[in-house]
């Protein structure tokens, strides 16, 4: 049975995705419960993060550092659209990276499609972006700063940096079971992704052109900028960087979903 399992085309493992939506679903909700079970603020551990890092940067680069701005104004607003939509990359790179590993038990006795297990990372920290919204509201509604139509937008952009964490997260997921050394790899990309991703900075200020097109082919750096669209349509990047983002996009789920399989018989041996 695991034979073919493994053997089956990509068509058919995303049929056999979508005939186990409900597992998935309930898989998502217990690892939002088996999170916060236990802890004295629960959901605001997802605010809390963000909002006292868009502190300290919006400090540093209002108050310690006055000279000419780095972002859109108000910039706390600004800051906040980027760093939510990075703490759910970083977070999402960074467990889809063990999602086999951790669940290692269940990988191997069950009959679900092994993908699951990174779905399941991407859809719960993509839950907690979502519930960690309302804080983008607060900061609106306290600098009177209304939604421009752009803010219908914002679904393509979910739907762009899902599809991306779940390239990244199946290629990472099998990879690291066979090569243990990639999460610790993976923790300096992310540091390294944050400088190189325009999430306290607007890639409008970057003066060298050369230097701009080349921050394009990073397809945070389209997400981010249909994000922030919402409510800073002025200084919108333009469809080019989006359309670079979605095919990098894209081309990263189908490459993610390859590696997967090639590496899975490999992975189940290790497990």
């Amino acid at each position: 049975m695991f034979e073919q399992e493994v053997g089956m085309g990509l068509a058919g493992r995303a049929r056999a995705l979508w005939q186990h939506r409900r597992v998935l679903g309930l898989l998502i909700m217990r690892d939002l419960k088996v999170r916060y079970a236990g802890s004295v603020l629960g959901y605001f551990w997802t605010i809390l993060d963000p909002l006292l890092m868009t502190g300290v940067y919006w400090f540093v680069f209002t108050v310690v550092f006055t000279r000419g701005s780095i972002g859109e104004e108000p910039y706390i607003l600004f800051l906040v659209l980027g760093l939510l939509s990075w703490q759910w990359f970083s977070s999402s790179v960074t467990e889809t990276s063990r999602a086999l590993t951790s669940e290692s038990r269940l990988v191997r006795s069950t009959r679900l499609p092994r993908e699951i297990w990174v779905l399941k990372v991407v859809g719960s920290k993509g839950l907690e972006f979502l519930f960690s919204l309302p804080v983008v509201v607060i900061f609106m509604i306290a600098y009177r700063k209304p939604p421009a139509i752009e803010v219908l937008l914002f679904p393509l952009a979910i739907v762009m940096e899902a599809v991306l964490l779940t390239g990244i997260g199946l290629a990472l997921a099998a990879a690291t079971v066979l090569v243990r050394d990639l999460q610790r790899v993976v923790r300096i990309g992310l540091r390294v992704m944050f400088y190189l991703s325009p999430v306290i900075y607007s890639i409008q200020r970057i003066d060298i052109e050369a230097v701009r097109k080349l921050f394009a082919l990073n397809p945070l750096t389209g997400i981010i900028e249909l994000f922030r669209s919402a409510l800073f349509p002025a200084v919108f990047a333009g469809w080019k960087i989006v359309g670079v983002s979605a095919a990098i996009c894209v081309g990263s789920l189908f490459f993610g979903a390859w590696v997967f399989k090639r590496l899975e018989s490999a992975v189940l041996k290790e497990l």
